[in-house]
């Protein structure tokens, strides 16, 4: 069951990928995958991947203080740069144009500090059937001591119900976009 959770929508060889975010790490506690197949061109993708700048696209109630995240693209949120803030806690780290981008946990951040650190990957891979799949490889360091122990049974399940949430969002207005409804 721990498989599971820690590798939902990933198809079998991609785990052996290599990710960008795998640069940035030499050592980790954790690693969690996440997948989705997606009918829309990268550039649709990564234009909504950009949003998260703005705003998480997982339980906003949660996530977002109860503010929604936005069902429109947010002009200006396309134009990324190294440093710039993502879903408040993170920082973009790097990137590629429709292709992938990276961030991670800020320094000296109440959640960053209440969950450990992270790097994460959101990597589009386009397919010849018109469908792309946006891959998600999360690297965590849980924090030390009885506190991040237990953080190994809990962190895996809630970043999937948020994480599923997200992708599950990111699928369907991309999927909007290209059909322009």
């Amino acid at each position: 069951m721990l498989t599971t959770i820690k590798m939902w929508g990933f198809e079998s060889h991609e785990n052996e990928l290599a990710f960008p975010c795998d640069q940035f790490v030499s050592f980790f506690d954790d690693i969690y995958y996440r997948g989705i197949t997606i009918s829309a061109k990268p550039e649709n993708i990564f234009r909504w991947l950009c949003q998260m700048r703005i705003a998480p696209y997982s339980y906003d109630w949660i996530d977002n203080l109860g503010r929604k995240s936005p069902s429109k693209l947010t002009s200006g949120a396309d134009k990324l740069k190294t440093g710039q803030n993502v879903m408040t806690i993170f920082e973009l780290i790097d990137f590629v144009q429709n292709k992938y981008l990276t961030i991670r946990t800020k320094k000296n951040q109440v959640k960053s500090t209440t969950f450990g650190s992270a790097v994460i990957s959101y990597v589009i891979i386009q397919k010849n059937n018109g469908t792309c799949r946006l891959l998600v490889k999360l690297v965590v360091n849980y924090p030390k001591g009885l506190y991040g122990k237990f953080l190994r049974f809990i962190l895996p399940v809630g970043d999937l119900i948020m994480m599923r949430c997200q992708l599950l969002n990111f699928k369907k207005l991309s999927e909007q976009m290209e059909t322009g409804k």
